[in-house]
């Protein structure tokens, strides 16, 4: 017997193929130890034959998991993301899980419907990067499947979160500003971003901390390149004399804003310097040499793996809440001030 033309082979196919029972080929697929090593070479050369794919929805129906992560990124286009992500399929695809990547690029209506959508495919967990869903939103999808949120604390109760240091990273930023000899130091913020207002927080307690309450000057900005754009601009605009730090809230709106500096001939770091945050791929390039603050984003995305399996193994009930520490990592856009 063999499948017609244009139709998928099935499991009967397969075991009239092998000359063995239906049963028999579902549990080699299943990869049960009591099939017998010649049944099982029997089964799986016949399978190749004839192209036999395992129908992952019927499985997943009888063994009620997918063997699915969900994966929701609110911007795709922030390096930190992509980083996050490595350490996620790494982590997933060592325990036989694969995973389902959905970007929102930053509108919470995009952002539903691909909440929607992963419930809908039943995935086994899910993981939402610096998400912006509101905490109803969050209860309630908790409601049905383990979650982690990423790059954002969590609480909603049985939500675990893995989390950067905020607090820490921004005094680092300042203690290395500072140690320089820099007073007049601004903050580009991250808006609404996840970790902008413990950033700005930690800025602002350590301007006060020094002495330096005077200078505190924060301008609103976003993650993105446009708000670091926007925020060196306001600042230039501002009048009266000119920072000679700025502390930007990620590596991505620091790019923005080294871009507006170099279009007005102001030279970094000579003339200001600049800080980002994340440690991204972009910090590290050679024509951009990024002082910055380093968030481990592949081990955030590995350890978020590990809280979903905890959960599907039932070790815990109440949540785990994973802070790993910020260093910082010290390149070209960060010199002394030049008060002359």
């Amino acid at each position: 017997m063999t499948p017609t033309t244009n139709a998928r082979p099935t499991i009967i196919d397969v075991a009239a193929r092998a000359g063995v029972s239906k049963s028999l080929v579902s549990l080699v697929m299943r990869g049960e130890r009591t099939v017998s090593d010649e049944k099982r070479a029997l089964v799986l050369a016949a399978a190749a034959e004839l192209g036999y794919r395992p129908n992952a929805v019927a499985r997943s129906l009888v063994r009620r998991r997918t063997n699915l992560f969900g994966v929701i990124l609110s911007d795709l286009h922030n390096p930190f993301f992509a980083e996050v992500i490595d350490g996620v399929q790494e982590a997933a695809g060592a325990e036989g899980y694969r995973t389902i990547i959905s970007t929102v690029n930053l509108s919470p209506a995009a952002e539903q419907r691909a909440l929607d959508t992963l419930l809908e495919l039943r995935v086994d967990g899910l993981i939402l990067a610096s998400p912006m869903f509101g905490v109803q939103s969050i209860a309630a999808a908790s409601r049905e499947l383990p979650m982690v949120l990423v790059a954002r604390r969590s609480d909603v109760p049985r939500v675990d979160s893995v989390t950067n240091d905020d607090p820490t990273g921004a005094r680092l930023v300042m203690e290395h500003l500072a140690n320089l000899g820099h007073r007049r130091i601004a903050h580009i913020d991250g808006g609404r971003g996840a970790g902008a207002a413990e950033r700005r927080e930690g800025y602002e307690r350590s301007m006060a901390e020094r002495g330096l309450a005077e200078f505190v000057h924060v301008v609103p900005g976003s993650y993105t390149e446009e708000g670091g754009r926007h925020g060196v601009e306001a600042l230039l605009a501002a009048g009266g004399p000119r920072p000679t730090a700025i502390f930007v809230a990620n590596d991505l709106a620091a790019l923005g804003a080294l871009a507006v500096l170099a279009e007005r001939g102001i030279r970094v770091p000579q003339d200001v310097s600049i800080v980002g945050y994340d440690n991204t791929s972009l910090a590290a390039l050679r024509h951009i040499n990024l002082t910055t603050v380093d968030q481990p984003r592949p081990d955030m995305g590995r350890e978020a793996v590990a809280l979903l399996l905890e959960r599907l193994a039932g070790r815990r009930e109440a949540a785990r809440h994973v802070l790993v520490t910020p260093t910082l990592v010290v390149r070209g856009t960060t010199a002394p001030p030049n008060e002359g």
